[in-house]
């Protein structure tokens, strides 16, 4: 039973309203730097499904890409960023966001980030694949880690900034789901207390959507647990366009994990700066085998890399390729990648002195919902940051560190924009009536096990069919079998009294089908996408967006 609102039947509870001036839906990178912006100028209201170090920001690990060195240029970046991109990036996208790199660094420093230095005290830069030059500031391989950190503490001091943990947001409250006729705006969000089980209502007219991105949705991915792609379903659902979701980029080193079974075994990251330090790819049988497939070697950007690894396992028939780092001076490995050598120890690997064991999974979600370089999305009061939104930075695949830059950048325009469109002050979120989510007796679902059957079918289909090479007939079969798929998961939405594994269900369906659907309109090889159908690039191409209505 629906409301108004686009609510349904639920748990009784008690009815909760907050209203802030913000609301940022996400505790990564992106959502507490532009939360910690946005406290200067009023309230801020900051929610996430979990804790707020679960985030794909706290576990990236190679660094943030910036020119810092006076040999490295903005042009040189821009460069890289574009070659990279396989020509989908918006060159002015990419313009801003390179040129206005170094006061982001700034910024974060101000903020107590510690990046690694040298004895000279300038930053030890390092490079990764793709990149022309030395430009990744990082600490150790924990990069993400000590970035988020440092903003939590700070966020945390802000009397302005209120934080809520293990608040699940449902859907958006927009003007067009509350029946209006004016123009469709953003009213704020229906939001699930994990701890209570009540529907509260948050409320504000400007709202950050920073949830990450979607590496949930395949049976393998380095992604945290809560990358079920959250805001660009809920971004979709309200009616928001969606760009690129075919470009999912496969991270070609995740440690193989021989002593783990399923999921486990292809999900910690072996970071791209491993390689940038002169780690190099090698096969079962000890050869090098990147030469064959790009002039770059090991450094080539990270679509071929994952291609060639694809192609490397099933020509040998070997489970994994491996990347040997072992002839660096003794130490050299603990001290740059410590929690790489702990990990890989852990499981038997000793990483100074053998080789490591290495398989593609996906790491990132190159599109998104579609935005301006300013964040802001085509719903009108509706902010997007970090993976969870396109800007055409990364085009067909991304540049490596380019992500937490992007995460920076784009939350500091964001607020800019939002001042400038809706200053504070008006009232506008008092404007509109938003009815109470409808409270029923419906009860919880007596059978978990069909909703991760059901989970565990969509990650399966989705690897099988839709992972690093396609075909129109793989395609068509995702499509055929998400769409039964997403008939049962309506029926469990609608059914059954929701819950975090229903809502993560229903939004994995919705951006697996994205996927898909964008996919199957790409007639060409691309960047990320590689369907043997179509080899080849076409001669003009352009970025893919779906629109609701």
């Amino acid at each position: 039973m629906t409301c108004p609102g686009g609510g349904r039947r639920v748990a009784p509870g008690v009815q909760h309203m907050r209203t802030s001036d913000f609301l940022v839906i996400g505790s990564g990178v992106a959502g507490l730097s532009f939360a910690l912006r946005a406290a200067k100028y009023g309230s801020v209201v900051v929610i996430t499904k979990s804790s707020a170090l679960e985030s794909s920001s706290a576990k990236a690990q190679g660094g943030i890409a910036a020119v810092m060195d006076k040999d490295d240029s903005f042009k040189e970046h821009i460069e890289d960023t574009l070659v990279a991109g396989a020509g989908l990036c918006d060159e002015s996208a990419v313009r801003v966001i390179v040129e206005e790199a170094p006061d982001a660094i700034r910024e974060l420093l101000d903020w107590g980030v510690a990046f690694d230095q040298e004895e000279n005290h300038h930053y030890e830069l390092g490079r990764e694949g793709g990149h022309s030059h030395r430009r990744i500031l990082h600490a150790k391989d924990t990069t993400g880690l000590e970035i988020s950190t440092k903003l939590l503490e700070a966020a945390k001091r802000s009397p302005n900034i209120t934080l809520l943990e293990h608040h699940f947001a449902i859907d958006l409250i927009t003007t067009g789901k509350l029946g209006l006729v004016t123009e469709d705006r953003v009213l704020g969000a229906y939001v699930l207390n994990r701890e209570t089980g009540d529907v509260d209502i948050f409320r504000s007219d400007r709202v950050l959507l920073a949830t990450g991105g979607t590496g949930r949705v395949y049976q393998y991915t380095t992604n945290p647990n809560s990358a079920t792609g959250d805001g660009i379903a809920m971004a979709w659902r309200a009616g928001a366009t969606i760009s690129n979701m075919e470009f999912v980029q496969f991270h070609p080193t995740c440690f193989y994990n021989k002593r783990a079974e399923g999921a486990e075994s292809r999900s910690f990251l072996i970071s791209e700066a491993v390689r940038g330090e002169g780690g190099v790819l090698i096969g079962a049988d000890g050869q090098e085998f990147m030469s064959r497939y790009d002039k770059r070697k090991s450094l080539a950007p990270r679509d071929i890399v994952a291609r060639a690894i694809d192609s490397e396992m099933k020509r040998t028939g070997s489970p994994c390729v491996f990347v040997d780092i072992s002839h660096k001076p003794e130490g050299f490995v603990e001290e740059r990648f410590p929690l790489i050598y702990e990990t890989c120890r852990k499981y038997g690997i000793d990483p100074a002195h053998e080789p490591i064991p290495v398989v593609p999974a996906a790491h990132y979600q190159c599109g998104g919902v579609l935005t301006d370089i300013n964040g802001q999305s085509t719903l009108r009061g509706l902010f997007v940051a970090g993976e969870t939104g396109c800007t055409g930075l990364h085009g067909a695949n991304r540049l490596a560190s380019n992500s937490l830059l992007e995460c920076v950048v784009i939350a500091k325009r964001s607020l800019k924009s939002m001042l400038t469109k809706l200053p504070l002050g008006r009232g506008e979120p008092h404007e509109y009536p938003i009815p109470e989510w409808h409270h029923g007796d419906t009860a919880l679902p007596d059978e978990l096990a069909i909703i991760y059957h059901n989970w565990d079918e969509i990650r399966t289909l989705m690897q099988d069919y839709v992972s690093i090479v396609r075909t129109d007939k793989r395609l068509k079969r995702a499509a055929a079998r998400l769409r039964m798929l997403h008939r049962e998961v309506k029926e469990f939405y609608w059914g059954y009294r929701i819950t975090p594994e229903i809502l993560e269900l229903r939004n994995l369906i919705a951006v697996a089908s994205l996927i898909v659907d964008c996919a199957i309109r790409r007639k060409e090889s691309r960047g990320l996408h590689y369907t043997s159908d179509y080899p080849a690039p076409a001669k003009d191409s352009a970025p893919s967006t779906i629109r609701r209505w």
